[in-house]
């Protein structure tokens, strides 16, 4: 009896420690399942523009439900400076974030927009180091591991913008080329415009990641603040919509088809759950452990993307995907001493110590390491 009791204490133990990988990877997951879909709705003629804004609204119509159900008893009273950020979050990664990015795919492929997004991890840090959240030693190892690799990772993205290569001939793309959207007109190739809007939507998606952490320590309730800021995303998105395509209705219309499953799918998956899920592990492990696992989105959509789509792989975006891949493991690296694991427990109690002492990953870290400025001061200038 007390040897179950105890294998059964061990699992819940394992389990606990896992379940933070566990929904980081689920959530790569689910967007490298957004980045093929959205890829086939966008050749097939979904302006993003669009897009953004039923994908927000049925995030909204999703998440609300629960949120008013779930956290009627634990919702914190609104303040104007709550509302400012929920204001500012809904239009860094809804609007201005995704926007970019869907633009910056349609003129690129699934792959490399999945590829370019490892520089998340980077910009994190660089503005962080900004903001002065983070202090840096440079005489200490992992201090100067998270600048080389903040370096590398940039140097990666360079070279997979400027340098092709030759074509890696896949099995199974030999002879399926896809030139053409589903609309017949050619897919329109500028990698290095693609390249510069991907990189400025992860910098405002960056941006988004610190104060969605800043936000929830004065409003912890975490399904309303999705609920609140898939809502204003969808409001400020259909403002620039309106703006952008003003005459346009046809680009409203919306079908049975890829364009709806991509609304659909994006709305459900990528915006509500992905939205609540990041903002559960952060204030567990912070921002910069949500984007370490970049690499496993990358490497699932160009594996899809090569059978799916029949998307050419080139050597240089290989090569550039690889030397990212390094660069964003530096940084996690130098950042693997900044968190101090936690017993189930004590959760609640140490839960705001942790997201005050550290101002990208939670907990108080190596007393060796470097000091890390708070999250309070962040909120502040805020």
């Amino acid at each position: 009896m007390k040897d179950q009791v105890s294998s059964q204490s061990l699992f819940c133990r394992l389990f606990n420690k896992a379940k933070p990988f566990l929904a980081v990877i689920f959530l790569q997951l689910g967007l490298a399942g957004m980045a093929i879909i959205a890829k086939i709705a966008l050749d097939q003629g979904l302006s993003h523009y669009t897009f953004v804004v039923y994908r927000n609204a049925v995030a909204t119509c999703v998440i609300a439900p629960f949120a008013i159900t779930l956290e009627r008893k634990v919702r914190p009273k609104m303040t104007y400076s709550v509302f400012a950020k929920i204001a500012l979050l809904g239009l860094l990664e809804p609007v201005i974030d995704q926007n970019l990015y869907y633009a910056g795919m349609s003129y690129t492929t699934a792959t490399f927009t999945a590829a370019m997004c490892n520089i998340l991890p980077a910009l994190t840090f660089l503005l962080a180091f900004v903001l002065r959240l983070e202090k840096v030693n440079i005489k200490n190892v992992r201090s100067q591991a998270k600048v080389v690799g903040t370096l590398v990772t940039v140097g990666g993205a360079m070279l997979m913008t400027l340098i092709k290569g030759p074509t890696m001939d896949l099995p199974w793309t030999k002879g399926t080329v896809n030139n053409t959207s589903q609309t017949g007109h050619p897919v329109q190739q500028d990698p290095i415009k693609g390249a510069l809007m991907i990189a400025t939507g992860c910098f405002c998606w960056s941006c988004f990641i610190i104060l969605q952490a800043i936000t929830l320590k004065a409003y912890p309730a975490g399904l309303s603040l999705t609920a609140l800021l898939c809502f204003m995303g969808t409001i400020e998105g259909a403002a620039v919509a309106l703006a952008m395509q003003w005459g346009n209705t046809s680009s409203w219309a919306i079908h049975w088809d890829a364009k709806f499953l991509a609304a659909v799918y994006g709305g459900i998956m990528c915006s509500g759950v992905a939205y609540y899920v990041q903002g559960v592990i952060m204030k567990e492990r912070g921002p910069v452990f949500v984007t370490a696992f970049s690499p496993l989105c990358m490497i699932i959509v160009a594996i899809l993307g090569s059978f799916i789509l029949a998307e050419e792989m080139y050597l240089g975006s290989v090569i550039g995907a690889t030397v990212i891949v390094v660069g964003l493991y530096l940084v996690v690296w130098g950042k693997s001493k900044d968190h101090i694991p936690s017993s189930p427990s004590t959760n609640q109690q140490i839960a705001p110590v942790e997201l005050k002492a550290s101002s990208i990953d939670t907990g108080k870290g190596n007393p060796d390491d470097d000091e890390f400025v708070g999250i309070d001061a962040a909120a502040a200038q805020v």
